[in-house]
């Protein structure tokens, strides 16, 4: 049952102004207010904190929630986001959700109780498949990830394309044994991995594949379990920017060089892979043009409630360095 203003009230001994000046900070005594507040505590009361900025018709407010803050990309993304909306006079709230579909849950009960203008969501594959069933008083653009087939407006990478260019790009330079190391969370890893599938299978080659949770740490033992193996790959496609750094760090302990002792190829230019000796190579996504993307896509949605559900596609480009050179 949900708790109202009256329900507080009602437990605090008080009238529903009281609670409300109360919670506003308005002229009550401080006993009077941290009787309000046990009130609140005791009921469950959760106060829309953005009523006053809807009555004032002036709530300019979008929800932006990631993924993991420390991934490049979306690191790089948010920056995006944040710059457009600065420039159009909106704020951002931003939410890291750590791949996590709990917080992610958590995180769109707060743009709903925060009554925010719109929401930029990169969901996980648990959280997507239940999106189509949802509906909100805001619109939601998708970022990096798919959705239910035309229920929201999105922006992506050409994954498929993407991943299946790294298998060309290794291939030509003579590798065989190519393993392809993937997310487990998202529809983006589902899609590159899928994207491999098909390079493998174009150049008559065996996929070798494992799934890890989409950080450094995992795919730093994974990896480091996988290249101790007798028949280990030759080379190894990763499907993000913190998987491509667990790669990197597995490839040191066990000390083996790049590309003498084993090739490697990811996602995202990010500084640290032109730094990393030999040169990592990578495709370059065009993250400020995806940023851009989702905020016109967003704004378009506010002004055009009832438009045709759109999908921008973008394509990334090979960055080729030394980690893929021919030995």
């Amino acid at each position: 049952m949900k708790v109202g203003i009256r329900d507080v009230a009602r437990a605090a001994g008080v009238s529903t102004a009281t609670v409300s000046r109360a919670l506003g900070q308005g002229p009550v005594s401080e006993a009077l207010r941290e009787q309000v507040e046990a009130a609140v505590r005791a009921t469950g009361y959760r106060p829309n904190l953005s009523a006053r900025r809807l009555r004032s018709q002036s709530a300019r407010t979008i929800g932006l929630i990631v993924a993991d803050i420390r991934n490049p990309f979306f690191t790089a993304v948010s920056r995006a986001v944040e710059d457009a909306a600065f420039s159009a006079d909106m704020r951002v709230i931003l939410c890291n959700t750590d791949e996590d579909p709990a917080r992610e849950a958590m995180y769109l009960r707060l743009m709903e109780e925060e009554r925010v203008t719109g929401v930029i969501f990169a969901p996980t594959v648990t959280t997507t498949k239940g999106l189509a069933a949802r509906a909100f008083d805001f619109p939601v653009v998708l970022i990096d990830r798919t959705g239910p087939p035309g229920a929201y407006d999105s922006v992506v990478l050409d994954n498929g394309a993407a991943c299946a260019t790294l298998v060309d790009h290794l291939a030509a330079q003579g590798y065989a044994r190519i393993g392809g190391l993937f997310g487990s969370t998202s529809s983006t890893a589902l899609e590159r991995r899928a994207g491999y599938e098909e390079g493998m299978r174009r150049h008559g080659l065996a996929p070798q594949i494992r799934s890890v949770a989409p950080n450094a740490a995992a795919a730093m033992e994974e990896a480091a379990l996988w290249l101790r193996e007798p028949d280990r790959p030759e080379a190894l496609v990763v499907s993000n920017g913190l998987i491509l750094m667990g790669a990197v760090r597995a490839a040191r302990a066990l000390n083996l060089a790049l590309p003498r002792d084993l090739a490697l190829a990811g996602f995202d230019n990010e500084p640290w892979t032109e730094l990393a000796e030999p040169g990592l190579t990578v495709i370059e996504q065009p993250v400020a043009e995806i940023g851009a993307q989702a905020i016109r896509l967003l704004f378009e949605r506010i002004e055009r409630p009832d438009q045709p559900v759109r999908k921008v596609v973008l394509s990334g480009s090979l960055v080729a360095r030394g980690s893929t050179r021919v030995r």
